[in-house]
This record gives C-alpha cells, sequence and structure tokens, in this order.
C-alpha cells in the first residue's frame, strides 16, 4: 500500500521517542498572537520583502516522470512542499452498520460554499480501497471532523494500519456524538464538525504505470455543521481560531501549530491607485504573464 510506513519512509528517525525525548516540552502558554507583516509599509511595486534574496537563488528543475524516478518521491516531495495543509478527520460506517472508521486525511480541503463542498484525496484506486473509501462510495455518507491541539495525539493514533473491520474509535479514546442527517458518528471533542454527503467520485490512473490506479477523489457536500458554542460568534458565521487551536499536517510525520497569525486587507483597486506610484505601475495585462 503506498501509504504503509515501511514503504513510504516518512519517519527519518530510527529511534523517534529517543528523538522526542530531547525536545523542549509542548509550550501550552503560547496562545494565538497577532503580530504586523514583515514590511507593515509595502506598497504596490515591493515585491517580495526579503531584500532580494531569493531571486538570487537558482531552481532546480524536476521531471515527474523521470526515468529512474519512483512514483513516491512525487508524493514525498508533493507532501513536503504543499504546506500547510488541513487535516480531515473523517468518519465513516459500513453499509451494513457492523464496523465504524475514524481516520485523517490531508488530501483535503473546502472547495465551495453555495453548496458547501469539501474534496477529500484517497491513496490507491477502489480496488483496494481502504476503510473510509470503502465506507464513503458504499453508504454515500461521512463526518469530517477539524482536529485540534487538545486531541491530536489521538487522532494521530488512527492512522495506525489496522484490518478492515477494526474500528479505531476504541484505540483513541475519543467520545462519538450523534449527527442529525447521516449515520457515521462526529467527534464529540471537535470543535468543529460537517456532515457529509457524497457528491461523486472520481479515480485516477498511474503516469508512470498505465494501468494502476493511484487515486480516488471524493467531492463531499456538507448538509449540516456542528460548532463549539464557546468557539463560534453569536451570527453562527465565525470560529474563533485562538479557541479551535486547528494542527495541520507538514511533510513527513509532522504536523504544525496555529500560535502566530497577521491580518492583511484585501486591496481596493480605486484605493490603490490614488498612489501615483502604482498609476506608473498599472499597465494591460501581457500574453502569459
Amino acid at each position: 500500500m503506498m501509504d504503509a510506513e515501511k514503504n513510504v519512509g516518512r519517519n527519518p528517525h530510527p529511534d523517534f521517542k529517543k528523538v522526542e525525548a530531547s525536545r523542549p516540552d509542548f509550550d501550552n502558554t503560547r496562545k494565538l498572537a497577532f503580530t504586523k507583516t514583515k514590511n507593515p509599509d509595502w506598497k504596490p511595486g515591493d515585491g517580495a520583502n526579503d531584500g532580494g534574496e531569493s531571486i538570487a537563488k537558482n531552481h532546480r528543475e524536476i521531471d515527474p516522470y523521470a526515468e529512474g524516478r519512483p512514483a513516491l518521491f512525487n508524493y514525498k516531495l508533493l507532501i513536503s512542499a504543499i504546506i500547510p495543509r488541513p487535516v480531515g478527520f473523517v468518519s465513516t460506517r459500513s453499509k451494513d452498520g457492523s464496523s465504524t472508521n475514524l481516520s485523517p486525511f490531508s488530501y483535503f480541503t473546502v472547495i465551495n460554499h453555495d453548496p458547501p463542498l469539501f474534496i477529500i484525496g484517497f491513496a490507491g484506486g477502489f480496488d483496494r480501497a481502504k476503510d473510509s473509501l470503502r465506507n464513503l462510495s458504499e453508504t454515500g455518507e461521512c463526518c469530517i471532523n477539524i482536529i485540534s491541539e487538545h486531541f491530536i495525539e489521538a487522532a494521530n493514533a488512527t492512522s495506525v494500519n489496522a484490518p478492515y473491520g477494526i474500528s479505531e474509535w476504541a484505540l483513541t479514546g475519543l467520545h462519538p456524538a450523534p449527527c442529525k442527517f447521516v449515520k457515521p458518528s462526529r467527534v464529540k471533542e471537535a470543535i468543529f464538525s460537517v456532515e457529509g454527503k457524497l457528491v461523486e467520485t472520481k479515480e485516477f490512473e498511474s503516469r508512470a504505470t498505465p494501468g494502476k490506479k493511484t487515486g480516488v477523489l471524493a467531492i463531499v457536500e456538507g448538509v449540516r455543521f456542528w460548532a463549539r458554542e464557546d468557539a463560534i460568534n453569536k451570527e453562527g458565521n465565525l470560529i474563533d481560531p485562538a479557541i479551535l487551536r486547528p494542527m495541520s499536517r507538514l511533510g513527513g510525520i509532522s504536523y504544525g501549530r496555529v500560535v502566530e497569525g497577521l491580518e492583511l486587507p484585501r486591496p481596493d483597486y480605486e484605493q490603490m491607485m490614488a498612489s501615483n506610484e502604482a498609476q506608473k505601475l498599472a499597465k494591460a495585462k501581457v500574453e502569459g504573464q
């Protein structure tokens, strides 16, 4: 299986617990704080804020299908470069209701709001579908939960390669809570959850090994939201990130915390053009730019 730890080699440490023991303790006092941007005086045309350092560096061209390059290299490259990624903590239930599944997916994001649509990417095809994909495709239902700091260890435990029919719920100590329109449970500890109905799936074929199915994309519509009362505003349209404390996925076995943020209003063109310098920079679009 593509995501089998022995084949992928996400863990770079021969003795992880020894490496972990050498690191500082988790700092529970760190709260979400907002800072200025690196260059609060940035104006149109200023470009990057690194003094030109980035453009002085050369780039290496990488052919994803180069001879002798394993497809696995693309996986490891992409999950280390496309970061941070939100994690979809997906709960599903088998068609006969005899088993449940709970798994984290970092090939996940929201893609639309009306209707609320989400995508989940599964490694491998339908011929070797994981529990979550099998359950979702057979029942058309799931519940997506957002992972927060206070249950990251339990959430990560669900990535264990348990055989089909073995529920990860009991291994985590997390508590299932009932949904309204779908049978899979939501995670009671989660601050935000989405009941989901499957819209459609699309299977992908390998470029390196034609005929081999290497991935499935599932589009899921959110039909009901659940938000913890202390985290959402009165209007029901804003979650407080300082309470959500979401965990993001980085490369390998790494996760990221959100402890610092900054705010940048979206520019208004008319206000931008009030500057003579900006007016001089405003030019018609050039083909390919």
